[in-house]
Protein backbone atom coordinates (compact mmCIF):
# COMPACT_ATOMS: atom_id res chain seq x y z
CA UNK A 1 0.00 0.00 0.00
CA UNK A 2 2.88 2.24 0.84
CA UNK A 3 4.41 1.65 -2.67
CA UNK A 4 1.18 2.01 -4.38
CA UNK A 5 0.59 5.35 -2.32
CA UNK A 6 4.39 6.72 -3.44
CA UNK A 7 3.71 5.91 -6.85
CA UNK A 8 0.65 7.40 -7.21
CA UNK A 9 1.84 10.56 -5.31
CA UNK A 10 -1.32 10.53 -2.61
CA UNK A 11 1.28 12.04 0.02
CA UNK A 12 2.17 15.36 0.08
CA UNK A 13 5.77 16.30 0.23
CA UNK A 14 7.65 18.12 3.08
CA UNK A 15 7.17 21.69 3.73
CA UNK A 16 10.18 23.97 3.79
CA UNK A 17 8.17 26.70 5.44
CA UNK A 18 8.71 27.13 8.90
CA UNK A 19 4.82 28.12 9.61
CA UNK A 20 3.39 24.61 9.19
CA UNK A 21 0.16 25.77 10.79
CA UNK A 22 -0.72 28.66 8.38
CA UNK A 23 0.59 26.25 5.37
CA UNK A 24 -2.84 23.80 6.73
CA UNK A 25 -4.88 26.84 6.87
CA UNK A 26 -3.63 28.09 3.04
CA UNK A 27 -4.11 24.64 1.23
CA UNK A 28 -7.34 26.36 0.01
CA UNK A 29 -6.04 28.90 -2.02
CA UNK A 30 -4.66 28.59 -5.86
CA UNK A 31 -0.93 29.42 -6.30
CA UNK A 32 -0.44 31.02 -2.56
CA UNK A 33 1.81 27.47 -1.35
CA UNK A 34 3.38 29.01 1.43
CA UNK A 35 2.61 31.59 4.27
CA UNK A 36 4.72 34.12 3.06
CA UNK A 37 3.27 34.02 -0.42
CA UNK A 38 -0.18 34.45 1.06
CA UNK A 39 1.03 37.33 3.71
CA UNK A 40 2.85 39.62 1.19
CA UNK A 41 -0.64 40.00 -1.00
CA UNK A 42 -3.05 40.36 1.99
CA UNK A 43 -4.12 43.80 2.81
CA UNK A 44 -5.77 42.71 5.59
CA UNK A 45 -3.01 41.81 8.03
CA UNK A 46 -1.85 45.48 9.02
CA UNK A 47 0.10 44.69 11.78
CA UNK A 48 1.92 42.17 10.01
CA UNK A 49 2.55 45.09 7.28
CA UNK A 50 4.13 47.35 9.33
CA UNK A 51 7.01 44.71 10.31
CA UNK A 52 8.10 44.82 6.14
CA UNK A 53 10.59 47.25 4.79
CA UNK A 54 10.67 50.09 3.26
CA UNK A 55 10.14 48.66 -0.59
CA UNK A 56 6.84 46.33 0.72
CA UNK A 57 5.39 49.47 2.28
CA UNK A 58 5.75 51.70 -1.18
CA UNK A 59 4.60 48.88 -3.22
CA UNK A 60 1.14 48.17 -1.57
CA UNK A 61 0.61 51.78 -1.16
CA UNK A 62 -0.13 51.40 -5.01
CA UNK A 63 -3.59 51.23 -6.72
CA UNK A 64 -2.74 47.91 -9.00
CA UNK A 65 -1.78 46.10 -6.26
CA UNK A 66 -4.23 47.07 -4.10
CA UNK A 67 -6.60 46.37 -6.32
CA UNK A 68 -4.89 43.43 -8.11
CA UNK A 69 -6.60 39.69 -7.94
CA UNK A 70 -4.84 37.78 -4.66
CA UNK A 71 -4.89 34.57 -7.07
CA UNK A 72 -3.42 36.54 -10.22
CA UNK A 73 -0.49 35.00 -11.50
CA UNK A 74 0.80 38.26 -12.66
CA UNK A 75 0.30 39.81 -8.91
CA UNK A 76 2.62 37.24 -7.17
CA UNK A 77 4.96 37.56 -9.98
CA UNK A 78 5.20 41.45 -9.89
CA UNK A 79 5.66 41.04 -5.83
CA UNK A 80 8.31 38.24 -6.13
CA UNK A 81 10.78 40.55 -5.36
CA UNK A 82 9.43 41.75 -2.06
CA UNK A 83 11.62 41.26 0.98
CA UNK A 84 10.39 40.39 4.26
CA UNK A 85 11.50 40.40 7.64
CA UNK A 86 11.50 37.07 9.72
CA UNK A 87 8.78 37.81 12.19
CA UNK A 88 5.96 35.46 12.96
CA UNK A 89 2.34 36.29 12.00
CA UNK A 90 -0.33 38.03 14.16
CA UNK A 91 -3.04 36.17 15.35
CA UNK A 92 -5.56 38.54 13.13
CA UNK A 93 -3.76 37.44 9.75
CA UNK A 94 -4.49 33.42 11.16
CA UNK A 95 -7.96 34.80 11.68
CA UNK A 96 -8.08 36.66 8.45
CA UNK A 97 -7.12 33.36 6.88
CA UNK A 98 -9.69 30.84 8.45
CA UNK A 99 -12.59 33.55 7.39
CA UNK A 100 -11.16 34.04 3.96
CA UNK A 101 -10.62 30.18 3.56
CA UNK A 102 -14.91 29.77 4.34
CA UNK A 103 -15.37 31.95 1.80
CA UNK A 104 -13.73 29.87 -0.73
CA UNK A 105 -15.31 26.98 0.47
CA UNK A 106 -18.65 28.37 -0.15
CA UNK A 107 -17.46 28.97 -3.37
CA UNK A 108 -16.51 25.31 -4.39
CA UNK A 109 -14.14 26.33 -6.82
CA UNK A 110 -11.77 23.73 -8.17
CA UNK A 111 -8.36 24.45 -6.91
CA UNK A 112 -5.56 23.31 -9.46
CA UNK A 113 -1.99 23.90 -8.72
CA UNK A 114 0.47 25.58 -11.18
CA UNK A 115 2.07 22.63 -12.66
CA UNK A 116 -1.21 20.60 -12.99
CA UNK A 117 -1.09 17.29 -14.71
CA UNK A 118 -4.72 18.22 -15.43
CA UNK A 119 -4.58 21.73 -17.11
CA UNK A 120 -1.50 20.66 -18.97
CA UNK A 121 -2.12 17.37 -20.46
CA UNK A 122 -6.19 18.15 -20.69
CA UNK A 123 -8.24 20.58 -22.04
CA UNK A 124 -11.53 20.54 -20.52
CA UNK A 125 -14.81 20.87 -22.02
CA UNK A 126 -17.35 20.72 -20.47
CA UNK A 127 -18.66 18.98 -16.78
CA UNK A 128 -20.60 15.80 -18.12
CA UNK A 129 -21.49 14.75 -14.12
CA UNK A 130 -21.35 14.90 -10.33
CA UNK A 131 -22.41 13.95 -7.62
CA UNK A 132 -21.32 12.66 -3.55
CA UNK A 133 -17.94 11.26 -4.86
CA UNK A 134 -17.63 14.55 -7.11
CA UNK A 135 -17.42 15.16 -10.47
CA UNK A 136 -16.65 14.00 -13.65
CA UNK A 137 -15.29 16.38 -16.99
CA UNK A 138 -15.17 15.54 -20.97
CA UNK A 139 -11.83 16.60 -21.80
CA UNK A 140 -9.38 16.32 -24.70
CA UNK A 141 -5.93 15.18 -24.35
CA UNK A 142 -3.70 17.68 -26.24
CA UNK A 143 -1.28 14.65 -27.08
CA UNK A 144 -3.54 12.44 -28.95
CA UNK A 145 -6.33 14.61 -29.56
CA UNK A 146 -9.13 11.63 -27.68
CA UNK A 147 -11.62 12.40 -25.89
CA UNK A 148 -11.86 11.23 -22.50
CA UNK A 149 -13.90 11.12 -18.91
CA UNK A 150 -11.70 12.63 -15.90
CA UNK A 151 -13.49 11.83 -12.90
CA UNK A 152 -12.50 13.86 -10.00
CA UNK A 153 -12.89 12.91 -6.23
CA UNK A 154 -14.67 15.69 -4.41
CA UNK A 155 -12.50 15.17 -0.72
CA UNK A 156 -9.24 14.75 0.28
CA UNK A 157 -7.63 11.56 0.18
CA UNK A 158 -6.00 11.57 3.27
CA UNK A 159 -7.55 9.65 5.92
CA UNK A 160 -11.12 9.47 3.58
CA UNK A 161 -13.57 7.37 2.74
CA UNK A 162 -13.36 8.60 -0.23
CA UNK A 163 -9.50 7.64 -0.13
CA UNK A 164 -10.43 4.01 -0.43
CA UNK A 165 -12.86 4.42 -2.91
CA UNK A 166 -10.42 5.66 -5.19
CA UNK A 167 -8.05 3.13 -4.19
CA UNK A 168 -10.69 0.60 -4.94
CA UNK A 169 -11.53 1.66 -8.37
CA UNK A 170 -8.21 2.37 -9.44
CA UNK A 171 -6.88 -1.09 -7.87
CA UNK A 172 -10.11 -3.06 -9.11
CA UNK A 173 -9.50 -1.71 -12.89
CA UNK A 174 -5.98 -2.92 -12.76
CA UNK A 175 -6.81 -6.28 -11.89
CA UNK A 176 -9.80 -6.29 -14.32
CA UNK A 177 -7.86 -4.69 -17.12
CA UNK A 178 -9.70 -4.32 -20.54
CA UNK A 179 -13.42 -5.59 -21.76
CA UNK A 180 -15.91 -4.37 -24.20
CA UNK A 181 -18.78 -4.28 -21.14
CA UNK A 182 -16.49 -2.91 -18.48
CA UNK A 183 -15.47 0.91 -19.18
CA UNK A 184 -11.77 0.87 -20.08
CA UNK A 185 -9.64 2.62 -17.39
CA UNK A 186 -6.46 4.41 -18.65
CA UNK A 187 -4.63 6.42 -16.13
CA UNK A 188 -4.58 7.69 -12.24
CA UNK A 189 -2.98 10.69 -9.99
CA UNK A 190 -3.57 12.93 -7.25
CA UNK A 191 -3.24 16.84 -7.56
CA UNK A 192 -3.79 18.93 -4.55
CA UNK A 193 -4.53 15.78 -2.41
CA UNK A 194 -7.02 14.57 -5.06
CA UNK A 195 -7.53 11.82 -6.96
CA UNK A 196 -7.99 12.41 -10.99
CA UNK A 197 -8.92 9.00 -12.91
CA UNK A 198 -9.15 9.51 -16.46
CA UNK A 199 -11.32 6.81 -18.43
CA UNK A 200 -13.04 6.20 -21.23
CA UNK A 201 -15.62 8.60 -22.83
CA UNK A 202 -18.74 7.02 -23.91
CA UNK A 203 -21.03 8.97 -25.81
CA UNK A 204 -24.24 7.87 -25.03
CA UNK A 205 -24.16 8.69 -21.22
CA UNK A 206 -25.90 6.97 -18.62
CA UNK A 207 -28.68 4.76 -18.40
CA UNK A 208 -30.51 6.71 -15.77
CA UNK A 209 -30.26 9.25 -18.32
CA UNK A 210 -31.96 7.44 -20.96
CA UNK A 211 -34.43 6.30 -18.49
CA UNK A 212 -35.19 10.22 -17.70
CA UNK A 213 -35.44 11.11 -21.06
CA UNK A 214 -37.88 8.65 -21.82
CA UNK A 215 -40.07 9.43 -19.16
CA UNK A 216 -40.15 12.91 -20.30
CA UNK A 217 -40.85 12.25 -23.78
CA UNK A 218 -43.31 9.17 -22.79
CA UNK A 219 -40.84 6.57 -24.37
CA UNK A 220 -39.91 2.79 -23.37
CA UNK A 221 -37.25 0.19 -24.24
CA UNK A 222 -38.68 -2.28 -26.63
CA UNK A 223 -38.24 -6.08 -24.98
CA UNK A 224 -35.76 -6.75 -27.23
CA UNK A 225 -33.84 -4.00 -26.37
CA UNK A 226 -34.28 -4.64 -22.62
CA UNK A 227 -32.91 -8.54 -23.56
CA UNK A 228 -30.44 -6.92 -25.37
CA UNK A 229 -29.25 -4.72 -21.94
CA UNK A 230 -29.95 -7.84 -19.65
CA UNK A 231 -27.44 -10.14 -21.76
CA UNK A 232 -24.63 -7.00 -22.28
CA UNK A 233 -24.47 -6.14 -18.65
CA UNK A 234 -24.74 -10.04 -17.78
CA UNK A 235 -21.15 -10.61 -20.06
CA UNK A 236 -20.00 -7.50 -17.93
CA UNK A 237 -20.43 -9.26 -14.66
CA UNK A 238 -19.06 -12.72 -16.10
CA UNK A 239 -16.16 -10.94 -16.60
CA UNK A 240 -15.89 -9.32 -13.25
CA UNK A 241 -17.03 -12.56 -11.55
CA UNK A 242 -14.22 -14.60 -13.61
CA UNK A 243 -11.75 -12.65 -11.59
CA UNK A 244 -13.21 -13.54 -8.03
CA UNK A 245 -14.57 -9.77 -7.99
CA UNK A 246 -18.52 -8.49 -6.91
CA UNK A 247 -19.01 -5.05 -8.31
CA UNK A 248 -21.67 -4.43 -5.60
CA UNK A 249 -23.07 -0.94 -6.76
CA UNK A 250 -25.11 -1.95 -9.98
CA UNK A 251 -27.77 0.71 -11.15
CA UNK A 252 -28.74 2.63 -13.86
CA UNK A 253 -26.21 5.30 -13.05
CA UNK A 254 -23.40 3.19 -13.20
CA UNK A 255 -24.32 1.63 -16.81
CA UNK A 256 -22.55 4.02 -19.31
CA UNK A 257 -24.21 3.85 -23.15
CA UNK A 258 -21.70 4.16 -25.92
CA UNK A 259 -22.60 4.84 -29.70
CA UNK A 260 -19.32 4.79 -31.12
CA UNK A 261 -18.07 1.36 -29.68
CA UNK A 262 -21.38 0.04 -31.73
CA UNK A 263 -20.49 1.42 -34.33
CA UNK A 264 -16.82 0.42 -34.08
CA UNK A 265 -17.92 -3.23 -33.19
CA UNK A 266 -20.21 -3.39 -36.38
CA UNK A 267 -17.71 -2.47 -38.79
CA UNK A 268 -15.17 -5.20 -37.30
CA UNK A 269 -17.39 -8.18 -36.55
CA UNK A 270 -21.13 -7.12 -37.95
CA UNK A 271 -22.53 -6.44 -35.06
CA UNK A 272 -25.88 -5.11 -35.36
CA UNK A 273 -26.79 -3.46 -31.64
CA UNK A 274 -27.51 0.08 -31.83
CA UNK A 275 -25.16 0.62 -28.63
CA UNK A 276 -23.10 -0.81 -26.41
CA UNK A 277 -23.96 -1.10 -23.00
CA UNK A 278 -20.97 -1.05 -20.01
CA UNK A 279 -20.26 -1.32 -16.69
CA UNK A 280 -18.83 1.79 -14.47
CA UNK A 281 -17.91 2.94 -11.12
CA UNK A 282 -15.78 0.69 -9.37
CA UNK A 283 -15.29 1.50 -6.24
CA UNK A 284 -17.27 -0.78 -4.24
CA UNK A 285 -15.72 -3.59 -6.25
CA UNK A 286 -14.93 -5.84 -3.32
CA UNK A 287 -13.07 -9.82 -3.12
CA UNK A 288 -15.22 -12.74 -3.26
CA UNK A 289 -12.96 -14.69 -0.71
CA UNK A 290 -12.35 -12.23 1.81
CA UNK A 291 -14.82 -9.44 0.72
CA UNK A 292 -15.19 -5.89 2.54
CA UNK A 293 -18.52 -4.83 1.64
CA UNK A 294 -19.13 -1.36 1.55
CA UNK A 295 -23.00 -1.01 0.84
CA UNK A 296 -24.23 0.65 -2.16
CA UNK A 297 -27.80 2.42 -3.20
CA UNK A 298 -30.24 0.46 -0.51
CA UNK A 299 -33.02 0.79 -3.56
CA UNK A 300 -31.07 -1.84 -5.81
CA UNK A 301 -29.31 -3.77 -2.44
CA UNK A 302 -30.25 -7.39 -1.74
CA UNK A 303 -31.51 -8.20 1.47
CA UNK A 304 -28.79 -10.74 2.04
CA UNK A 305 -26.19 -8.03 2.08
CA UNK A 306 -27.97 -6.44 4.42
CA UNK A 307 -27.81 -9.52 6.58
CA UNK A 308 -24.20 -9.38 6.01
CA UNK A 309 -24.47 -12.54 4.17
CA UNK A 310 -21.90 -12.19 2.00
CA UNK A 311 -21.59 -15.96 0.65
CA UNK A 312 -23.20 -15.32 -2.42
CA UNK A 313 -22.00 -11.24 -3.63
CA UNK A 314 -21.57 -12.35 -7.21
CA UNK A 315 -25.74 -12.69 -6.76
CA UNK A 316 -26.38 -9.83 -5.22
CA UNK A 317 -24.63 -7.90 -8.41
CA UNK A 318 -27.49 -10.48 -10.37
CA UNK A 319 -30.13 -9.36 -8.01
CA UNK A 320 -29.68 -5.28 -8.60
CA UNK A 321 -29.20 -6.28 -12.36
CA UNK A 322 -32.84 -7.38 -12.28
CA UNK A 323 -34.34 -4.12 -10.49
CA UNK A 324 -31.75 -2.08 -13.10
CA UNK A 325 -34.05 -3.73 -16.13
CA UNK A 326 -37.29 -3.35 -14.70
CA UNK A 327 -36.40 0.14 -14.21
CA UNK A 328 -35.81 0.78 -17.45
CA UNK A 329 -38.82 -0.65 -18.55
CA UNK A 330 -40.63 1.65 -16.67
CA UNK A 331 -41.06 0.94 -13.18
CA UNK A 332 -41.52 3.31 -10.91
CA UNK A 333 -38.89 5.19 -8.99
CA UNK A 334 -38.00 2.12 -6.22
CA UNK A 335 -38.27 2.57 -2.99
CA UNK A 336 -34.99 2.47 0.05
CA UNK A 337 -37.75 1.12 2.48
CA UNK A 338 -40.92 0.19 3.66
CA UNK A 339 -43.11 -2.36 2.62
CA UNK A 340 -42.76 -2.17 -1.12
CA UNK A 341 -39.40 -2.63 -0.60
CA UNK A 342 -39.67 -5.82 1.38
CA UNK A 343 -42.01 -7.18 -0.89
CA UNK A 344 -39.49 -7.45 -3.94
CA UNK A 345 -37.15 -8.94 -1.51
CA UNK A 346 -39.52 -11.27 -1.06
CA UNK A 347 -39.59 -12.08 -4.90
CA UNK A 348 -42.32 -9.59 -6.14
CA UNK A 349 -42.03 -8.14 -9.45
CA UNK A 350 -42.41 -4.55 -8.90
CA UNK A 351 -45.20 -3.08 -11.48
CA UNK A 352 -43.69 -1.55 -14.61
CA UNK A 353 -45.64 0.05 -17.15
CA UNK A 354 -44.49 -1.71 -20.17
CA UNK A 355 -45.82 -6.18 -21.20
CA UNK A 356 -43.35 -7.77 -21.15
CA UNK A 357 -43.74 -11.34 -22.03
CA UNK A 358 -44.15 -14.32 -19.37
CA UNK A 359 -41.10 -16.03 -20.29
CA UNK A 360 -38.98 -12.62 -19.57
CA UNK A 361 -40.83 -11.84 -16.07
CA UNK A 362 -40.00 -15.34 -15.02
CA UNK A 363 -36.53 -14.58 -15.56
CA UNK A 364 -36.63 -11.38 -13.91
CA UNK A 365 -38.40 -13.06 -11.11
CA UNK A 366 -35.76 -16.19 -10.84
CA UNK A 367 -33.12 -12.77 -10.53
CA UNK A 368 -34.40 -11.54 -7.50
CA UNK A 369 -35.40 -14.66 -5.54
CA UNK A 370 -35.14 -14.20 -2.09
CA UNK A 371 -32.25 -17.60 -1.67
CA UNK A 372 -29.35 -15.99 -3.62
CA UNK A 373 -28.76 -19.82 -4.30
CA UNK A 374 -31.64 -19.83 -6.89
CA UNK A 375 -30.87 -17.06 -8.69
CA UNK A 376 -28.66 -17.50 -11.98
CA UNK A 377 -25.42 -16.76 -11.80
CA UNK A 378 -24.20 -13.93 -14.84
CA UNK A 379 -23.03 -17.12 -16.56
CA UNK A 380 -25.71 -18.45 -17.01
CA UNK A 381 -26.96 -15.32 -17.96
CA UNK A 382 -24.88 -14.91 -20.50
CA UNK A 383 -26.29 -17.73 -22.30
CA UNK A 384 -29.64 -18.13 -21.66
CA UNK A 385 -32.02 -18.81 -24.54
CA UNK A 386 -34.50 -16.15 -24.43
CA UNK A 387 -31.81 -13.64 -23.94
CA UNK A 388 -30.26 -14.62 -27.86
CA UNK A 389 -31.37 -13.24 -30.34
CA UNK A 390 -31.56 -15.19 -33.88
CA UNK A 391 -28.62 -13.74 -35.54
CA UNK A 392 -26.69 -14.49 -31.96
CA UNK A 393 -26.78 -17.93 -31.08
CA UNK A 394 -24.06 -19.25 -29.21
CA UNK A 395 -21.59 -21.91 -30.66
CA UNK A 396 -23.53 -24.67 -28.35
CA UNK A 397 -26.67 -23.54 -29.80
CA UNK A 398 -25.53 -23.96 -33.11
CA UNK A 399 -23.94 -27.28 -32.40
CA UNK A 400 -27.46 -29.04 -30.88
CA UNK A 401 -29.47 -27.71 -33.79
CA UNK A 402 -27.02 -29.15 -36.24
CA UNK A 403 -26.65 -31.71 -34.43
CA UNK A 404 -30.66 -31.88 -34.97
CA UNK A 405 -30.90 -31.23 -37.97
CA UNK A 406 -28.39 -34.13 -39.04
CA UNK A 407 -30.54 -36.08 -37.45
CA UNK A 408 -33.48 -35.57 -39.05
CA UNK A 409 -31.74 -35.75 -42.50
CA UNK A 410 -30.54 -38.89 -41.88
CA UNK A 411 -33.96 -39.91 -41.16
CA UNK A 412 -35.36 -38.50 -44.27
CA UNK A 413 -32.57 -40.34 -45.89
CA UNK A 414 -33.64 -43.12 -44.87
CA UNK A 415 -37.24 -42.78 -45.95
CA UNK A 416 -36.17 -41.94 -49.11
CA UNK A 417 -34.01 -45.12 -49.55
CA UNK A 418 -36.89 -47.33 -49.03
CA UNK A 419 -38.85 -45.46 -51.50
CA UNK A 420 -36.68 -45.45 -54.06
CA UNK A 421 -35.38 -49.05 -53.13
CA UNK A 422 -39.41 -50.36 -53.37
CA UNK A 423 -39.79 -48.12 -56.55
CA UNK A 424 -36.72 -49.84 -58.32
CA UNK A 425 -38.42 -53.43 -57.56
CA UNK A 426 -41.60 -52.37 -59.39
CA UNK A 427 -40.13 -50.80 -62.84
CA UNK A 428 -39.30 -54.02 -64.68
CA UNK A 429 -43.17 -55.06 -64.54
CA UNK A 430 -43.87 -51.88 -65.25
CA UNK A 431 -42.09 -51.41 -68.24
CA UNK A 432 -43.17 -54.93 -69.59
CA UNK A 433 -46.56 -53.84 -69.39
CA UNK A 434 -46.27 -50.90 -71.13
CA UNK A 435 -44.20 -52.47 -73.66
CA UNK A 436 -47.48 -54.82 -74.61
CA UNK A 437 -49.59 -51.87 -74.55
CA UNK A 438 -47.61 -50.21 -76.97
CA UNK A 439 -47.76 -53.41 -79.30
CA UNK A 440 -51.40 -53.80 -78.91
CA UNK A 441 -51.87 -50.46 -79.44
CA UNK A 442 -49.93 -50.57 -83.19
CA UNK A 443 -51.40 -53.84 -84.20
CA UNK A 444 -54.74 -52.26 -83.71
CA UNK A 445 -53.88 -49.39 -85.60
Amino acid sequence: MRQVRQRLNFNAGEEDSTCRGIEEELRFLPHHTTCKEFLRNSPECKEYERNLNEDFLSSIKSPALLTADLRDPETLRSSSDISHRHTSPPRQCLTSIRRIRKSYNRKSVVVTSPTSRYTSEFYELEKIGSGEFGAVFKCVKRLDGCIYAIKRIKRPLAGSVDEQNALHEVFAHAVLGQHPHVVRYYSAWSEDEHMLIQNEYCDGGTLEQLITENRRTLKLLSEAQLKDLLLQVSRGLKYIHSASLAHMDIKPSNIFISRRAAIRNADVDGSDADVVYKIGDLSHVTHVSSPRVQEGDSRFLASEVLQEDYRNLPKADVFALALTVLTACGAKALPRNGETWLAIRGGKLPTVAQVLSEEFQQLLKLMIHPDPVHRPSSSALSKHAILQPASKLSADSLREQLHAQKFRNALLLKELNEIQSSTAAAEPSVSYRTKINRSLSLTTF
